[in-house]
């Protein structure tokens, strides 16, 4: 699967017609505006083209990561007993844990959610089972913050907006965690799906997958979809629904799913784990589509809307899956 990326260059959004980019920001804290000006440039061109990029050289330390995929390993592997303490109808609720969705998308998978930012707020109410699971979920969780307030504001900057734009509402923001275990290889034949076509909420999404199983389209891709790879170190960035919203169409979230890969020599029967984390504004703050963006040849697309609302919306989403964003396209049907 990652021959097709094979000729990728680590060092800047170079990529093969189809492929995804992968793009180093080590560069985009440098003094020389120029240079970071280059990184903001490939960004501002995966955002469009692709509506995802995968990063390298981001700060994210290794031990973090890898404590991360451990930790959620861990609290998978344990009994169903301790798990299904954290088991809830409430989507709502600050911690869930399920094996099944009310959400209609999810197909086979386990997973976990919690809220991580700010951490201090949050943290007593994870799971204290495994014993290291706070710390290590905890270092991870404050890393990917830090990172996606970096991301966004490279994103902004390609938009033509202040790179501070949006810093203040992120660093108060939402940070959304989905830990989810797909059992590789379990599926009926003809069943292949973990986790149905969809578009995530909020700006950003930093997504640590432990192997294989991601798969993205675009727009423009016409329903084709791409396998993600797993590279070594790094991490998977995708637009979110209010990130459509705030450009007013000019970027366009991504739709994505997961796929229970069959096991091969290479691929083992090991369960994947992904850790998507999702970034927004905080839980009741409406937004809607900067004022950049709008005048009398670019009319206002979208209505405001909060995290509240979208949880509100999941309920009605089961039956026949809509994205978020579609639903608030003004004049069109909510």
């Amino acid at each position: 699967m990652a021959s097709h990326h094979k000729n990728q260059q680590l060092g800047g959004a170079a990529a093969a017609p189809g492929a995804l980019p992968v793009i180093n920001i080590g560069r985009l804290n440098d003094k020389d505006p120029a240079a970071r000006a280059l990184v903001v440039q490939d960004i501002a061109r995966a955002c469009r083209d692709r509506g995802c990029f995968q990063v390298v050289n981001h700060g994210v330390s290794k031990s973090a990561m890898d404590g991360a995929l451990k930790a959620a390993s861990e609290f998978f592997d344990m009994p169903a007993e301790r798990k299904a303490a954290f088991a809830c109808d409430d989507i709502r609720n600050p911690v869930r844990y399920d094996t099944s969705s009310r959400d209609g998308i999810s197909k086979a998978r386990s997973f976990l959610k919690h809220y991580a930012n700010p951490l201090d707020h949050w943290v007593d109410s994870w799971p204290t089972q495994p014993a290291t699971y706070t710390k290590k979920m905890g270092t991870y969780a404050v890393e990917i913050q830090r990172l996606s307030i970096q991301l966004m504001g490279a994103i902004v900057q390609g938009l033509g907006l202040c790179p501070m734009h949006l810093q203040e509402k992120l660093g108060a923001g939402l940070q959304f965690m989905a830990l989810n275990n797909y059992p590789q290889g379990s599926s009926r034949a003809g069943d292949t799906v973990g986790l149905a076509p969809h578009s995530d909420i909020g700006f950003i999404t930093i997504l640590l997958q432990s192997s294989p199983g991601l798969e993205v389209t675009h727009h423009d891709d016409g329903g084709v979809w791409t396998p993600v790879p797993v590279i070594p170190g790094a991490l998977h960035v995708h637009l979110g629904d209010h990130l459509e919203v705030l450009s007013n169409g000019r970027l366009r979230s991504l739709l994505h799913r997961a796929i229970l890969l069959i096991p091969t020599i290479l691929n083992t029967d090991e369960a994947r784990i992904s850790i998507a984390s999702i970034h927004g504004a905080a839980m009741d703050e409406k937004v809607g589509c900067a004022d950049e963006f709008v005048d009398e040849r670019h009319p206002r697309i979208y209505r405001e809307s909060s995290f509240h609302d979208f949880l509100d919306f999941l309920p009605t989403n089961v039956k026949a899956y809509r994205r978020f964003v579609e639903t608030l396209k003004i004049g069109g049907s909510a």
